[in-house]
């Protein structure tokens, strides 16, 4: 009876490289941003997605890996962008750009986050401002809609730690714009 042929050094490199990236992948959490509002809402993300423009209606997917820490999501409004990406906001500007690589200038609304691999932490922010209205959830945690400057589900001042809630890791999460 013959014996099947032995894989080849360049086969099982290709397999375990492969099986690493899909290991890799399952550990993002999805961010699916939606635009409600009656007016144009140019979303920012930090560290991982940098901004672009939601028209009422239109939705932003952005992949965050597990780990990200300190990550921001805001609304910003008022903008003007040249093609290059160039321009400013009413709020929220980041230094001027479309794709911000740091977080915005007060007012802001803000959806943090911290991904922690088995354990995730996520809350509503005014502590920078309040700008646009704005709720945030994960699939297996509570959802928060924040709709003034002094809402219920804010996490309000420095101190204030009741107001942060966890979220299995590897969730995906829900940022919506005049809920």
């Amino acid at each position: 009876m013959a014996s099947a042929p032995a894989a080849s050094p360049a086969v099982l490199v290709v397999v375990v490289l492969v099986a690493t990236l899909a290991a890799g992948g399952a550990n993002a959490a999805t961010f699916t941003i939606t635009n409600r509002c009656s007016f144009t809402v140019w979303p920012a993300a930090t560290p991982v997605g940098g901004g672009t423009q939601l028209s009422p209606g239109q939705t932003w997917t952005i992949n965050v890996p597990a780990g990200t820490s300190s990550g921001r999501v805001w609304g910003r409004t008022g903008c003007n962008f040249d093609g290059a990406g160039r321009g400013g906001c009413a709020t929220g500007d980041c230094g001027g750009a479309l794709s911000c690589s740091l977080s915005g200038r007060p007012p802001m609304t803000l959806a943090e986050f911290t991904l922690g691999g088995s354990q995730d932490f996520y809350d509503l922010s005014v502590i920078d401002g309040y700008n646009v209205a704005m709720s945030f959830s994960c699939s297996s945690g509570v959802g928060l809609t924040c709709r003034d400057s002094r809402c219920p589900d804010a996490y309000l001042f420095p101190s204030d730690n009741s107001k942060t809630h966890a979220c299995r890791g590897n969730s995906n999460y829900q940022v919506v714009f005049c809920p």
